[in-house]
């Protein structure tokens, strides 16, 4: 079989591809290490909670490693979806049938068309012969695996199928639109649909939730499968008959849409859906974590508390109660990132606390503002009264900053349990970041360049 990758991938594909890797590693290296509990005993049943997590991020590393690259095929009953892949491997591999319902499950093919990477074809039960949450479930599962759709349809778009390109935009995957049995429609009417097809995402209000996904330019027509049509065969003794003869299938635009798109940006696509991939896991894990440890993270946070409120309170200089609750809130944000096992650099911290700060701006600013004044009072207390009224306007002055600072910590170690849960995907090799870093990066002409909002919306 020719070989059809015939120029080599792009230096900025080979980097995106090795900071997935190098991203995907290092999160399942700390997740599934006793390094990550610390100082903190073990939990059986963190770990057991989590082991789903800890696979999907060691199956991610897994397809990212051994370059595998997964197109799936999605459509309603009988438009082809067996047929056009069997056009793309060459032979036929795939069952079909005049019967509606063919393929009753997901089968997986590989496309031997690649040196450079390996290519899974994946088949799909069609979408309107599956009931409710089977059907999600199915969709969901390969969508989830899928680095390209094929959605085919064999004629103009229906309600349901635009139903389903809608709820498959959801899964933030490139998409290619594939306008199969063209060989059943007279010029004129193949040629109006396919316009048709291109108006897709640009029409009226409600069809624009589809122009993100889709592009007049990735929209094929294909023949996969043409029907059989009668030929006069004259004969040289004079005789006439009459024979059927099939058409050989017309794919070709197809492939060499695929490969182009896969030429183009082949490891890139294999790269972001492992990072994906990799953040929904961490997502989880990170929630599943936070959940678990719940009662310890209260006792921390209380702990802090006390600490800081105490320390500020019997703190004479101004300046230093500043000093000293900022330290004791970074110390906090440190603890509870030890005590979950996220990773976190002191420079995460800060970051992080800058963060929490920019959340609940009004009441730390506040705090901030008080102890400082009230630090004042305090000074003044000690330098400027005396006797009983000296130790009474302290005592005054103490109690409030303390109570505000106490408070203050508080906060600041609720919103950073959330912000550590939200953020456990942050950090240098970080998923989000480095999905950030590859979208920041992505040519204008990438099929994944429409998608780049979606991809990134929860950086």
């Amino acid at each position: 079989m020719p070989r059809y990758f015939t120029r080599s991938f792009t230096l900025s594909q080979e980097t995106h591809y090795n900071r997935a890797k190098m991203s995907l590693q290092q999160a399942l290296s700390w997740y599934s290490s006793f390094q990550r509990h610390g100082r903190y005993r073990p939990s059986m049943e963190l770990q057991a909670a989590v082991r789903s997590e800890l696979q999907t991020l060691k199956g991610a590393l897994d397809k990212l490693e051994r370059k595998v690259i997964c197109i799936a095929a999605f459509g309603l009953v009988s438009r082809g979806k067996s047929a056009v892949l069997n056009g793309l491997l060459g032979e036929k591999v795939l069952d079909t049938g005049p019967i509606h319902g063919v393929t009753k499950y997901p089968k997986s093919i590989h496309w031997a068309i690649a040196d450079k990477v390996q290519i899974e074809l994946i088949d799909t039960p069609g979408l309107d012969e599956i009931d409710g949450q089977m059907r999600a479930t199915m969709a969901r599962e390969v969508a989830y695996q899928a680095d390209l759709i094929l959605f085919i349809v064999a004629g103009d778009i229906t309600r349901t199928e635009y139903e389903a390109l809608c709820e498959l935009r959801a899964y933030q995957k490139p998409l290619l639109l594939v306008f199969n049995k063209t060989d059943l429609y007279p010029d004129c009417d193949r040629e109006i649909i396919y316009q048709q097809l291109q108006q897709l995402g640009t029409g009226k209000e409600e069809d624009k939730k589809l122009q993100a996904l889709l592009s007049p330019q990735e929209i094929v027509m294909t023949a996969a499968a043409p029907a059989p049509f009668q030929v006069r065969v004259e004969w040289p003794d004079g005789r006439v008959s009459q024979e059927w003869e099939t058409p050989d299938p017309q794919i070709d635009l197809l492939r060499e849409k695929i490969l182009e798109i896969l030429n183009r940006e082949g490891r890139t696509l294999l790269a972001l859906n492992a990072l994906v991939q990799g953040r929904e896991a961490e997502k989880k894990l990170a929630g599943k974590t936070v959940e678990l440890r719940q009662k310890e993270a209260e006792e921390t946070i209380w702990s802090y508390a006390k600490y800081k409120a105490l320390a500020v309170a019997l703190n004479p200089i101004p300046i230093f109660d500043v000093i000293v609750g900022t330290l004791a809130d970074l110390a906090l944000i440190r603890a509870l990132a030890r005590l979950y096992g996220f990773p976190m650099t002191s420079y995460e911290a800060g970051k992080v606390w800058r963060k929490i700060l920019l959340s609940s701006g009004s009441l730390l600013l506040g705090e901030l503002g008080s102890s400082f004044l009230l630090g004042i009072g305090k000074t003044t207390a000690v330098g400027g009264l005396e006797g009983s009224a000296t130790l009474t306007t302290w005592l005054s002055a103490a109690t409030i900053q303390g109570g505000l600072a106490g408070y203050g910590a508080y906060a600041v170690g609720k919103v950073a349990q959330r912000y550590l849960e939200a953020g456990c995907t942050w950090g240098e090799a970080g998923p989000n970041t480095v999905i950030a870093e590859i979208l920041s990066r992505v040519e204008p002409n990438a099929i994944v360049y429409r998608l780049r909002n979606e991809i990134g919306l929860h950086l």
